[in-house]
């Protein structure tokens, strides 16, 4: 295969990448780094956070080319997605698995920077990474594999810092597993009815007309761990007031939802804040202990 990456197509890239869509990148991101600040119990060194930052991106950026390149063929016919640079033929599909594997090889390279632990583990990443795109294809729970995938860098971050996987790291683990179902449900049920012409699975599809409700029962189950994880790393009222001022932000997002399937995507994106709200949580409670 030629090498076909071509600079004046960066703005196709770009997209790609959803560089400019960077909320993912934030729902990335926050759990990262609250378990950087937990397993250093406060403030990481500065060059494991960059390297785990860089490394965020880089691995977004590629999960969201290698998705594009499996839908390529149904993008076209989602209205939310049929302007996609694959599906509209801007990028070429070797292109796009091109640019994917140039992303990972800039991301191996952070792997200089960690423990030998680290690196074994960051094949993980890279496996749910390259699988979840695909899994929408076999089953109902893709977005089981994508907050597998979207929780990996937390042990990762324990090993790094810690050398070690204590149980804390796999409650936090699994309260991140049940945050990003209940978004990403959010996020599947605006396609919705063009997902169920095409053949694309999802939890929406799966939970149907009890998606609501299942929701808000993945974020109380995610309150639920993460005050459990609290309790494990001893940390006090600041961060248990971070958990609580989540349930409104919650209840924000279940009532968008209501409105109208369109509404359903606000909420998604809403919950940026709630990965903010508890990491500032985190490091207020690690900061004043």
């Amino acid at each position: 295969m030629s090498w076909q990456l071509r600079w004046s197509h960066w703005p196709y890239y770009r997209q790609l990448m959803r560089l400019d869509k960077p909320v993912g990148i934030y729902l990335l991101l926050w759990p990262t780094w609250w378990a950087l600040w937990l397993a250093a119990e406060g403030v990481p060194p500065w060059s494991l956070w960059l390297v785990f930052t860089l490394g965020v991106v880089l691995m977004r950026s590629a999960g969201c080319v290698i998705n594009d390149y499996a839908d390529r063929n149904f993008d076209g016919a989602v209205a939310r997605t049929r302007l996609r640079p694959l599906a509209v033929g801007k990028v070429s599909a070797s292109e796009a698995l091109q640019l994917f594997v140039f992303l990972l090889l800039l991301a191996a390279t952070l792997l200089l920077f960690l423990n030998w632990q680290t690196a074994l583990l960051s094949l993980g990443a890279v496996a749910l990474a390259s699988l979840y795109p695909f899994m929408k294809r076999y089953t109902y729970l893709p977005q089981v594999v994508l907050g597998a995938a979207f929780s990996w860098g937390m042990p990762m971050a324990f090993m790094a810092i810690q050398l070690q996987l204590p149980a804390l790291v796999w409650w936090l683990y699994l309260a991140n597993l049940c945050w990003t179902v209940a978004y990403d449900t959010y996020y599947a049920m605006v396609d919705q009815p063009d997902d169920e012409q095409v053949g694309i699975k999802s939890t929406a599809i799966l939970f149907g007309r009890y998606a609501l409700p299942t929701i808000l029962l993945l974020q109380a189950l995610t309150l639920a761990l993460l005050y459990w994880v609290g309790q494990l790393a001893e940390l006090g009222w600041w961060y248990q007031l971070s958990l609580l001022l989540c349930l409104p932000l919650f209840g924000y997002q279940f009532r968008l939802a209501s409105q109208s399937r369109a509404q359903c995507f606000q909420a998604f994106l809403h919950n940026h804040y709630v990965g903010l709200l508890i990491f500032a949580g985190i490091v207020l409670d690690l900061w004043l202990r």
